[in-house]
């Protein structure tokens, strides 16, 4: 069997220890690229300089967390994400989460700001949402939005529908093997509209992940979906790679 070509399209660099040997483990494993997401100002900063160290292997996404909007100067880390658009292949990870103390118009607000950026610059955003699937949804297509992942979706059947019918992706995480709606999300959505991610270093089933964790991903989705993991690992890398697609000359990758 060829080693499997994978990427891992949602992973927090600056949180993960020993950032180095994971993402060397990652190549051994057979991962292609890495797209390390952003939470604010400090993150931002760390994903950067990985991705000037890894050149066309780390994929910096950059962007303000409703979890970081109190938790930081929100203007300061907005005015990051703006200056540091030129060095990203997307804006993320960003959205909304209502099941968190800030309130919601705050929240609303400052992804708002951050859609506008990705809407005149034609970025692709990585969207987090929790208990706002249809709002959040709402606020894409009114800045018509062209190109988002929902990242680890596990939301309502209706509101994924919808965006599917807008053109959008959902990605998949390690929580695939033992969480029903996430299981149900993935089943129900084409192969050639998912992405595979770890969310590193999330843990789950009590042990951190880690970027090489994507080869696991793709087993699961390859036996959801009744195809070999090959299949699975080049559609969904493909699947990536156009999803990024205009930054792809700047950062060093190859066509879909």
């Amino acid at each position: 069997m060829d080693r499997m070509k994978l990427a891992d399209a949602h992973v927090h660099l600056d949180l993960l220890s020993g950032v180095d040997q994971a993402l060397e483990e990652a190549r051994s494993a057979g991962v292609e690229m890495v797209v390390g997401v952003s939470m604010g100002l400090s993150s931002i900063c760390v994903t950067l300089e990985l991705a000037e160290r890894y050149p066309g292997f780390v994929l910096p996404a950059v962007g303000l967390h409703p979890w970081q909007i109190e938790r930081e100067d929100s203007e300061k880390a907005l005015e990051k994400v703006a200056n540091c658009l030129d060095r990203a292949v997307a804006i993320g990870e960003i959205g909304l989460d209502y099941g968190i103390r800030t309130r919601k118009a705050v929240q609303k607000e400052v992804f708002r700001r951050q859609l506008g950026m990705a809407a005149e610059r034609g970025l692709p955003v990585v969207v987090h949402c929790r208990h706002s699937h249809a709002r959040t949804l709402e606020l894409l297509k009114e800045y018509r939005i062209k190109r988002a992942v929902f990242h680890w979706y596990s939301g309502p059947r209706d509101v994924l529908e919808a965006l599917l019918a807008e053109g959008y992706l959902i990605s998949v995480t390690p929580a695939v093997e033992t969480s029903p709606k996430h299981r149900e999300a993935v089943q129900a959505t084409p192969l050639d509209r998912l992405l595979l991610e770890t969310d590193s270093p999330v843990a789950y089933q009590g042990r951190e992940a880690a970027p090489a964790d994507v080869v696991r991903v793709c087993r699961e989705v390859a036996r959801l979906k009744d195809v070999d993991p090959e299949e699975a690992a080049l559609r969904t890398t493909q699947a990536l790679r156009a999803f990024l697609l205009p930054a792809q000359e700047e950062h060093g990758l190859e066509k879909p």
